[in-house]
């Protein structure tokens, strides 16, 4: 499948003109943003877990980020309020589920091999101090998607935070 896939072009998209997909797990539904390959794919999308839903484990072969919009995310290392950003080295995995319905932005396929660093932060706030999700999601989805890390450290424009 292919959506988006041009990486030399500007992608412009507005999340609520793209239908809903389900996934293979009941009650976790998709909206792709950009994707080149199949159900294993370098993707872009906004997924949504209804509440109790869940996917069976699985690999994450290169890497997985992940920001929570909505709800609390959950998998075996913890739960992940709204705000909270994760990012997963290529080789790691997890058993995601959402016992209350939750709503997150995922990028997946996106990091060099040589990647190993977890990151966690939680609650990003904009540079005016609101909270990400009340209206600052395009500046905090820059300065996240484009970050380089520096001994541990990684900077999100007024937002250093260190990994977990």
């Amino acid at each position: 499948m292919l959506i988006n896939e041009n990486l030399a072009r500007r992608a412009l998209v507005h999340a609520d003109g793209i239908d809903w997909m389900p996934s293979p797990a009941k009650g976790v539904d998709r909206r792709m943003l950009f994707r080149i390959g199949g159900e294993k794919a370098r993707a872009t999308s906004i997924v949504r877990y209804a509440a109790g839903s869940r996917f069976a484990h699985h690999d994450h072969p290169g890497g997985e980020e992940f920001l929570v919009l909505d709800g609390v995310f959950q998998d075996e290392s913890g739960d992940f309020p709204a705000g909270t950003y994760v990012r997963n080295p290529p080789g790691t995995g997890h058993a995601p589920r959402s016992d209350d319905g939750c709503i997150i932005l995922v990028k997946l396929w996106q990091f060099k091999e040589s990647t190993r660093d977890r990151i966690q932060v939680s609650r990003i706030r904009s540079s005016l101090g609101s909270p990400l999700w009340s209206g600052f999601v395009a500046s905090a989805f820059r300065r996240i998607w484009r970050a380089r890390d520096t001994g541990g450290l990684a900077a999100w424009g007024d937002c250093r935070c260190r990994e977990p």
